[in-house]
C-alpha cells in the first residue's frame, strides 16, 4: 500500500462565511482543493449517477425538464422533512465520497503537497473526524451570514435561517478545528493574509 505524501486538510464554515473566498485563495497558493458542493453538484446534473435513484425514490416531480436534480423542489422538501433528507443524504454521500477520493487522488498525483477537501457540511459527518489531519474553520456572525446570503441569493432571512439550521451550530464548527479564520469585517487583504498564514501552517 501506498504512504500518502500530501496533507489532508478539511475546510468548512456555514453557509455565508466566505469558505468558498478562502478556498479560492488557499488555490491560489498552490494548494490543490478539492470542491464536494460542485463534485454533489456534478453527480446530480442530468445525467449523473445520483439521477436515477433520486428519480425511484422521489419520483419524476424531483427531476427538472433538462433531466437534472429539481432543486429548490428538493430543498424545499429536504428541508421540512427530516426523512427524506435522510434518504436523498443515503443516495447521494456516498457517490460524493467516491468522487471526493478520485479528485483527491489527481491532485496528490499534480504534485500538491497540501490538498484541502472543501466540505460544507464536514462537521456533521462522522466520518471525517477520522480522516483528516487538520480542519480549518471559516466563521462568522450569524447575521453576517444572513446578511451575505440575502444579498447574494434574494432570498429572506427566514429562509437562510432555515438552511442555517440544517448545519452544525458555530460552536461546534469551532470545537472541531485545528484553525478558525474569523472571516466578519475584513477586507480581501486581510482574509488572504490569513491564507498565507494557513498554507505555511499546513505544509506549504
Amino acid at each position: 500500500m501506498s504512504v500518502r505524501q500530501h496533507l489532508r486538510l478539511g475546510l468548512t464554515g456555514g453557509i455565508g462565511s466566505g469558505k468558498s473566498t478562502f478556498a479560492a485563495m488557499l488555490h491560489a497558493l498552490g494548494a490543490g482543493v478539492v470542491d464536494a458542493d460542485q463534485l454533489a453538484r456534478s453527480v446530480t446534473q442530468a445525467g449523473g449517477a445520483a439521477i436515477d435513484p433520486i428519480r425511484r425514490h422521489f419520483g419524476s416531480e424531483f427531476i427538472d425538464e433538462t433531466g437534472a436534480l429539481h432543486r429548490e423542489r428538493m430543498r424545499a422538501r429536504a428541508f421540512t422533512d427530516a426523512a427524506a433528507r435522510a434518504r436523498l443524504e443515503s443516495i447521494v454521500h456516498p457517490l460524493v465520497g467516491a468522487a471526493i477520493a478520485q479528485a483527491e487522488r489527481a491532485a496528490a498525483q499534480a504534485g500538491h503537497r497540501l490538498v484541502v477537501l472543501d466540505i460544507p457540511l464536514l462537521t456533521e459527518s462522522s466520518r471525517w473526524a477520522r480522516e483528516l489531519d487538520a480542519v480549518l474553520v471559516v466563521d462568522c456572525m450569524e447575521h453576517t451570514q444572513v446578511e451575505r446570503v440575502r444579498a447574494r441569493s434574494g432570498l429572506d432571512e427566514a429562509a437562510v435561517r432555515a438552511i442555517m439550521a440544517t448545519q452544525s451550530s458555530r460552536a461546534a464548527r469551532r470545537g472541531a478545528a485545528d484553525m478558525v479564520v474569523f472571516n466578519d469585517g475584513l477586507s480581501l487583504e486581510q482574509l488572504r493574509q490569513l491564507a498565507h498564514e494557513a498554507v505555511a501552517r499546513f505544509g506549504l
